[in-house]
């Protein structure tokens, strides 16, 4: 089906590798470590590639390909559809159901993986997770006879999670490649039988007889260390805050068109309560988040009061970020001014997408500190596109924390994250939690993820519409 044989990248070398027909591969790989780079070749991307290196027996249109970089295009042509000043977005807004070809609307697979009742739904208001099961639908509508995943299980929960890898493995049965490029050990279906590790920007393909031997290359491969680095120390104390509570929601309602979103929402979370919010994709979580950020323009009608401000009471939007750090699947999609790795940094000292005003030295600096910490010494200069998808969250990562926060908000921080450098973000909250400054609130899908330092648990339930 496809041989690549003495591909030599300045990024990544392959010796040989063969992908049969019907194969199920996954490639594991740290972040920035060249798994970018093979998608890049088998979708024939790679425009230098000398032909003798590259056989395939399928055609590129029979290739597809589900990744946070393909998410990303989507997203960003739907938003310049949006800006068309001469349409209504109703008539340049492409609906879920859009992607999917007529023949197919009543097929159960949408069914299976929970995506009937957003078929109506615009492509720009679905989660991450729930765009990236509505491009697999796509691609095996579409006649798929291979199908790459960069990272599929990232941002879904766990009752999604088994429907994709169950649904992967069902096309697998009937003769579909399927390719997973994967950061995680954790991620590998057992149904998979054939591993390759890229290590040291190459690709080496593993003897999977021997279970031990398997775990050990896999372990040297993602660089799996209990060594920590050293994190920057916070510079404000919590004796500034004066205020009972860092967010207060009352009895909030969201709601879009006809469809509620957040139905009778209270929470309060007290400094220094770190408060973890789980449940399915699709019930709210990021909506919640946004009546607190005020991304969410629907937190003006609701009783919203954070970090001292009610919302509506003519507050600035400046006032209420500048004690508050974020990270967001939203916001990374909305990072996409053109700028390096050090300007992106520096950014969250104005809580801004891109800097408009002049960085001070000891900003810089910072940023610097933050940077090596986050395992990104010397790519400062380094345009932030050019990162890999999991090197650009790092980036953000530090951001949010240049500017030590009263209020933390990670909204799924780890997608994207080799196993590495998910460990380290996650020792990283167990400093703040000692350190008794920043109050976190986490989302996550992931139980591995659940720490005791979370004094709180705010489950959301998917409402029914």
């Amino acid at each position: 089906m496809i041989h690549i044989k003495e591909f030599h990248h300045p990024h990544l070398i392959i010796p040989d590798w063969r992908i049969l027909s019907g194969e199920a591969w996954c490639i594991i790989g740290r972040n920035g470590s060249g798994k970018n780079i093979i998608d890049q070749l088998l979708m024939g991307e790679l425009s230098d590639t000398p032909v003798e290196m590259i056989e395939r027996t399928v055609s590129l249109d029979a290739i597809r390909l589900i990744s946070f970089e393909q998410q990303q295009l989507i997203y960003e042509r739907e938003l310049k559809l949006a800006a068309n000043d001469m349409l209504e977005e109703s008539d340049t807004a492409t609906l879920a159901k859009d992607f999917i070809p007529p023949q197919h609307l009543e097929n159960p697979l949408i069914d299976e993986l929970g995506l009937r009742q957003r078929l109506t739904a615009r492509y720009t208001e679905l989660s991450t997770g729930e765009s990236r099961k509505l491009l697999v639908l796509q691609a095996l509508f579409k006649g798929a006879q291979c199908l790459i995943v960069d990272n599929p299980f990232d941002s879904l929960d766990p009752h999604s999670c088994r429907l994709l890898n169950r649904t992967l493995q069902a096309v697998n049965s009937r003769g579909v490649t399927v390719l997973f490029l994967l950061s995680n050990r954790q991620d590998i279906p057992s149904w998979c039988d054939h591993i390759g590790v890229v290590d040291g920007e190459r690709l080496d393909i593993v003897n999977t007889s021997d279970p031990e031997a398997l775990a050990q290359r896999i372990h040297q491969a993602l660089q799996l260390s209990s060594a920590q680095p050293d994190w920057p120390e916070s510079a404000i104390g919590l004796d500034e805050y004066s205020h009972d509570a860092l967010v207060t929601l009352n009895d909030c309602t969201v709601s879009f068109a006809d469809t509620t979103v957040l139905d009778g929402v209270s929470l309060s979370v007290v400094p220094l309560q770190h408060t973890l919010i789980t449940g399915e994709n699709g019930s709210g979580k990021s909506t919640l988040l946004g009546l607190i950020t005020g991304d969410c323009p629907q937190c003006f009608s609701n009783d919203v009061t954070v970090l001292g401000y009610r919302r509506g009471r003519g507050e600035s939007v400046w006032d209420i970020k500048r004690d508050m750090g974020i990270v967001s699947n939203d916001l990374h999609r909305r990072y996409r001014v053109h700028c390096n790795v050090e300007t992106v940094v520096c950014s969250g000292f104005f809580d801004s997408i891109g800097v408009y005003d002049p960085i001070g030295d000891q900003q810089r600096v910072i940023a610097s500190q933050w940077l090596e910490a986050a395992g990104l010494k010397g790519r400062g200069p380094a345009p932030f596109q050019s990162l890999s998808y999991g090197e650009q969250r790092l980036a953000l990562i530090a951001r949010a924390l240049v500017k030590s926060p009263l209020l933390l908000i990670l909204d799924e921080p780890t997608q994207g994250l080799d196993e590495l450098n998910r460990g380290r973000l996650l020792a990283l909250l167990e400093i703040l939690h000692q350190r008794e400054h920043s109050t976190l609130l986490f989302v996550s899908h992931r139980e591995d993820e659940h720490l005791p330092l979370f004094a709180q648990r705010y489950h959301l339930q998917r409402l029914s519409t």
